[in-house]
């Protein structure tokens, strides 16, 4: 994922394809990338676009960075159901 922080509000966006050809999908938060807060929202934000509990999202690499991997524990095509209409597809 590609986080913007600061983003106005928190949304999921589109799916954009990076410079070395990995495709990333967008988000913005409103959080400032301070002391986690902008990590958090994202987590909380895929957590409610997804339908399942923020215990289930963690952030497993790029902390610090705009471009996260972002893993989300639960059924796979249930999880893939939730991603596409998220993204209203």
């Amino acid at each position: 994922m590609r986080l913007t922080p600061r983003g106005g509000r928190d949304a999921l966006g589109s799916v954009e394809t990076l410079s070395d050809g990995r495709a990333v999908l967008t988000a913005k938060v409103r959080a400032v990338p301070a002391d986690g807060e902008a990590n958090q929202a994202l987590v909380k934000l895929v957590a409610k676009a997804l339908g399942v509990s923020a215990s289930r999202v963690s952030i497993r690499q790029g902390a610090t960075s705009r471009i996260k991997m972002v893993l989300v524990e639960g059924e796979g095509t249930a999880l893939e159901r939730s991603i596409l209409a998220a993204m209203g597809r």
